[in-house]
């Protein structure tokens, strides 16, 4: 204190010695002499620089002597190397590649159905039936005329290969038997365009057609079959994660509806970019076990896209920027038990999770950061740490 007194004084007599000259200022103006008021003008303004420059000594002086000085009390976070994984938040949908919507092959009137909705069925099993409209019965004509032609066709080649008889009569016996022989294949495949089988084991989803409505190839549903055992889910990554995202990668599922959580990766990643709106597809696997899934339920997405085993990572909360653009935080310096100094460091940072950034570069391990008071100290301010977490 016997310090501050003479600054003190001397600044009370700068004080009014400046309220002395007032007259004479007024005196120079009132005199309209430029040059004279320039140079008061000057006079005036190093005059308040050196009373600025005495009172910055005065409150320096006070805040080293007087311990009722506020100091900024801080948090701090000491930062060290640990594992960063980022997930890209996507959206997707629930499918599969066994879903059908069977439609018939053949025109005519549906006579039986032999399933309804919910049915489990197996590959090639018999779901319906449509009126033949008479092709049965040509076919078994056909095959009794074929018989014929076949017991024809041998006899000629037997007497043939015994030179008996022509060969023009042996090959008219050829002919017409082979001919035979395709007609009956022809009306077979017609016939079996009649009966509507299984394409794969599954479940019948929906009957669409009743049984006794007329049915046209290409045209009427008749029932719509699924099957759980192979569904996965499919969404739309933008390209500009082609590099990060691989098959494998751990994907963390969310269904919102089902309150539902699940971990899966990728099983397949698509090599097209739609130019329409320049993303890429992926796949991801569902658990066949898993009865509650159903094709066309909405997924939340998490995939992993980026994984560092020795991050640095601070709260986003910390970081503040500046006018050029600059991201900086304020570490601790000079530490001396609970007394610091703060430090403001430019950083640069990358990926964020949450509500941590990982930094790239300005940031060492083993630096301590400030967490609680960041925001309301300034570079090279005295501090105390109240708190620090490791």
């Amino acid at each position: 204190m016997k310090k501050i007194i003479p600054l003190i004084i001397s600044l009370l007599v700068l004080v009014a010695c400046g309220s002395q000259s007032e007259g004479s200022v007024e005196s120079i103006i009132a005199s309209n002499d430029l040059k004279a008021i320039r140079a008061k003008k000057a006079e005036v303004i190093a005059e308040q620089n050196r009373i600025k420059d005495q009172i910055q000594l005065l409150d320096k002086a006070i805040a080293e002597l007087d311990e009722n000085t506020k100091i900024p009390l801080i948090t701090t976070y000491q930062v060290d190397h640990e594992e960063f994984t980022h997930y890209l938040e996507l959206q997707g949908s629930v499918t599969t590649k066994d879903l059908l919507v069977i439609y018939p092959e053949y025109s005519g009137i549906l006579t039986d159905v032999y399933v309804t909705d919910g049915d489990k069925v197996r590959k090639g099993q018999v779901l319906a039936r449509i009126d033949d409209g008479g092709l049965s019965q040509q076919l078994a004509q056909l095959k009794i005329q074929a018989e014929l032609s076949k017991t024809t066709f041998e006899r000629q080649q037997r007497l043939w290969d015994q030179k008996i008889g022509s060969e023009m009569q042996y090959l008219q016996a050829k002919s017409n038997y082979e001919s035979q022989a395709q007609a009956i294949a022809q009306l077979e495949q017609q016939v079996a365009k009649t009966v509507i089988t299984a394409p794969f084991s599954g479940t019948i989803d929906d009957v669409l057609s009743e049984q006794g409505s007329v049915v046209t190839p290409g045209q009427t549903p008749l029932m719509r079959i699924v099957s759980l055992d192979n569904m996965y889910i499919v969404s739309d990554v933008p390209e500009k994660y082609v590099s990060n995202i691989k098959t494998n990668k751990k994907v963390l599922v969310d269904f919102p509806i089902l309150n539902k959580q699940m971990e899966s990766k990728i099983r397949q990643v698509g090599d097209f970019i739609d130019p329409n709106n320049r993303t890429f597809k992926v796949e991801i696997t569902v658990p066949d076990n898993d009865s509650s899934i159903k094709p066309n339920l909405t997924a939340k997405l998490n995939i992993n896209d980026y994984t560092n085993p020795k991050a640095l990572l601070i709260p986003q909360s910390v970081i503040s920027e500046n006018a050029s653009g600059e991201q900086y935080i304020y570490i601790v310096k000079d530490k001396q038990g609970e007394d610091a100094v703060a430090e403001k460091i430019t950083i640069e940072t990358g990926l964020t999770q949450g509500d941590v950034i990982e930094v790239l570069n300005g940031l060492e391990s083993g630096t301590e950061i400030i967490l609680e008071g960041a925001r309301s100290v300034n570079d090279g301010q005295q501090v105390r740490i109240i708190n620090s977490e490791s």
